[in-house]
């Protein structure tokens, strides 16, 4: 069983913009002894999204609520919506609307201008809004990829019930046991391997994200690389992990994975082939309100490389980040 390191959560929200209310729960820039990048690469940076609820905006078309125009380098920003919706637009065409469940991945790259709004729907009505916002690295021999957009459906996600682990001695015995078995909850494939199930998102080195939901009192096992950096957020409800208890707005940073050899290279290796931890996720619907827990997984394969970044763009080097900010400030961005 993979051994919780440290739990983020203590830290004070802050606006993006006047449309989104977040924590910044881990960020790249932290550099103690105890918590540095290192502990979450490729993961530069977490925000999550509190519920907050908005009146309906009667300027929703005009000066629609989020944050204008601004740009990226260097990484990929991964957003998923848990309740209201977002407006995508980007330099290099890429818009749509984010509506629940669904998750937008933009791969930043040599460079890119973009800008996120609470959705003309949703400004109309308002109500509860909540989402997650995540920084992914790319490696030197893609920080200057193409930009591009992927736009994730939450209808093109893979589904997989999970299973009562009590009722059965494990998850891989579900085939022949399926009758004897309770359905507690659900997990959607966004990117990686479940066990042979794929997600749809395009990655540029090994990384799973599981979005999960329990809605059943039970206990269930989630095996994750033993290789990867491995995060877990509960962004709804409360869910015992590993035996401790963890309520909403917490992110969990495991223990540090199992170095790969040198001579190896970062590959996708499906669950069934790869040596694995265990994460153990027990819920109880003893208290008075049934609420949903509802958690996202995030592991990823470390990459390694040294990393210079300030405000939205990140580097390998600061030479590399000097000229970025030169050719942002001459016009020569995302060239």
């Amino acid at each position: 069983m993979r051994p919780i390191k440290q739990i983020h959560g203590d830290k004070a929200p802050h606006w993006v913009g006047d449309g989104f209310f977040v924590k910044t729960l881990i960020n790249y820039v932290d550099d103690q002894p105890d918590f540095n990048y290192s502990h979450t690469d490729p993961f530069l940076l977490f925000d999550y999204g509190e519920p907050t609820t908005f009146a309906p905006n009667p300027d929703y078309q005009t000066q629609p609520h989020g944050i204008g125009k601004h740009p990226h380098k260097g990484f990929e920003t991964v957003t998923l919506a848990y309740s209201g919706e977002i407006s995508h637009a980007d330099s290099i065409g890429g818009r749509g609307d984010i509506l629940e469940g669904d998750v937008q991945w933009m791969t930043a790259g040599r460079g890119i201008l973009h800008e996120e709004f609470h959705s003309e729907s949703f400004g109309q009505r308002g109500g509860v809004f909540s989402m997650v916002q995540m920084w992914v690295n790319l490696p030197s021999a893609h920080k200057l990829t193409d930009p591009k957009y992927q736009f994730i459906k939450r209808g093109e996600m893979p589904i997989i019930e999970l299973m009562d682990s009590r009722d059965a001695n494990s998850q891989d015995t579900v085939a022949q046991n399926t009758d004897k078995q309770t359905v507690i909850g659900q997990v959607a494939i966004i990117a990686g391997d479940w066990h042979g199930v794929t997600g749809s998102a395009v990655t540029f080195t090994p990384v799973n994200m599981w979005d999960i939901a329990l809605h059943t009192a039970g206990t269930t096992t989630l095996q994750v690389p033993c290789t990867h950096n491995t995060l877990l957020l509960v962004q709804e409800g409360r869910v015992l992990v590993n035996g401790t208890s963890i309520s909403a707005g917490n992110l969990i940073q495991f223990a540090a994975p199992i170095k790969p050899s040198v001579d190896s290279q970062p590959v996708h290796v499906p669950l069934s082939g790869a040596a694995t931890d265990a994460i153990e996720l027990t819920y109880s619907t003893d208290n008075d309100e049934h609420t949903l827990a509802k958690l996202l997984l995030l592991s990823g394969e470390p990459i390694g490389e040294p990393v210079a970044g300030h405000g939205p763009f990140v580097m390998n080097t600061q030479d590399e980040l000097r000229q970025t900010f030169r050719d942002y400030q001459t016009g020569n961005f995302g060239h």
